[in-house]
C-alpha cells in the first residue's frame, strides 16, 4: 500500500511538473501570443516612435497597472531589428510603468524577457521623451501601446491627437494595439472630422474587458471607437483574452489585443518597406 501510495505521489508532482514547464506553450496553443509569420527587413534609416501610457494605478484599487509588456516589447525589438531607430514617448514623459503581471512567468514572452535584460530599452522606458517635446513628423511609424493605463491618458490628450493629426496628414504610418487605438480618439482627419470615422478598425473588445473584469477603466476602445463611428473589427474565442485580429485602413494598422503585436508591428514593417 505505502508503496503504491508513494508512486502515485511521485507520478502526479511529475505530471504538475511536466504541465508547468508546459504551461507557456500550452497557453500558446490556446492563442495567448501565438506564433505569427516574420519576415526580416532592413530598414535601417527609418525611425520609429512607440508611445505608452504614464498611468500606474487602477482607479481607486490600489493596483499596479501600465503598459502591457508584450505591446511595448514586441514591437520594440520588429522595428529595432529591422534596422530602425527607435524612440519611446509617454505622454507626461519620464517613467512608463508596465501591467507587473505582463512581466511575469507565464505571460512573458521572447520580447518581454529580451527587455529585462536590455539596459538601453529599460533606460527609455525610465526616461520617456514627453511627448510634447517630439516631432511625430520625424518618424516613419508611430505606434500606440496599450494596457489598463492607457485607458486614463492616451484617450484623453489632445497633444497627442493633433499630432496623431499632423502625422496622419502627411501620410505616416500608425499603428496601434489593444487600448492604444484610444490615442486615435482625439485625432482628426484632413477634412476635420474624427480620424476614426469611417474607419476599420480593431482593439480590444467589450467582451474581453467583462471577461477579465476591469470594467472600472474610464475608457473602453470598442465602445469609444464605435461612439466615433469606427467600423469596428475583430476576432473572438471562448475568451476574448485568446482572440486576434489585425484591421488595416490605408496608412492605420490596429491590432486586436496583446495576442496582435506581433503580426501588426510586421504589417507596418511590410508597408514600410513598400513605400521606400
Amino acid at each position: 500500500m505505502k508503496r503504491t501510495l508513494l508512486i502515485t505521489a511521485i507520478t502526479l508532482v511529475g505530471i504538475i511538473a511536466l504541465v508547468l514547464v508546459l504551461l507557456p506553450q500550452i497557453l500558446s496553443w490556446i492563442g495567448f501570443h501565438p506564433a505569427y509569420d516574420r519576415v526580416d527587413y532592413d530598414l535601417e534609416g527609418q525611425r520609429a516612435l512607440i508611445i505608452a501610457t504614464n498611468h500606474d494605478t487602477l482607479g481607486d484599487t490600489g493596483e499596479a497597472t501600465g503598459v502591457y509588456g508584450s505591446e511595448l516589447t514586441i514591437a520594440y525589438y520588429e522595428f529595432l531589428d529591422a534596422g530602425m531607430t527607435v524612440d519611446i514617448a509617454s505622454i507626461e514623459g519620464g517613467e512608463i510603468p508596465f501591467e507587473p503581471v505582463s512581466l511575469r512567468w507565464p505571460l512573458t514572452t521572447h520580447a518581454d524577457k529580451r527587455y529585462l535584460n536590455d539596459e538601453d530599452a529599460q533606460t527609455k522606458t525610465q526616461n520617456s521623451l514627453k511627448i510634447d517635446n517630439v516631432n511625430f513628423l520625424d518618424y516613419d511609424i508611430i505606434w500606440m501601446a496599450g494596457g489598463w493605463g492607457a485607458a486614463y491618458d492616451l484617450g484623453y490628450s489632445e497633444v497627442l491627437g493633433e499630432k496623431i493629426s499632423a502625422a496622419n496628414a502627411e501620410g505616416i504610418l500608425l499603428g496601434s494595439v489593444c487600448h492604444g487605438a484610444l490615442g486615435f480618439l482625439k485625432a482628426t482627419d484632413v477634412d476635420g472630422s474624427a480620424l476614426v470615422e469611417g474607419r476599420t478598425m480593431t482593439a480590444v473588445t467589450d467582451k474581453q474587458v467583462k471577461e477579465l473584469g476591469i470594467e472600472i477603466t474610464p475608457q473602453h476602445p470598442e465602445t469609444e471607437l464605435r461612439r466615433l463611428g469606427a467600423n469596428f473589427v475583430s476576432g473572438t474565442a471562448f475568451r476574448d483574452f485568446f482572440a486576434t485580429y489585425v484591421a488595416v485602413d490605408g496608412n492605420i494598422v490596429t491590432g486586436q489585443n496583446q495576442n496582435s503585436s506581433g503580426e501588426t508591428a510586421q504589417t507596418l514593417l511590410r508597408m514600410l518597406a513598400e513605400e521606400n
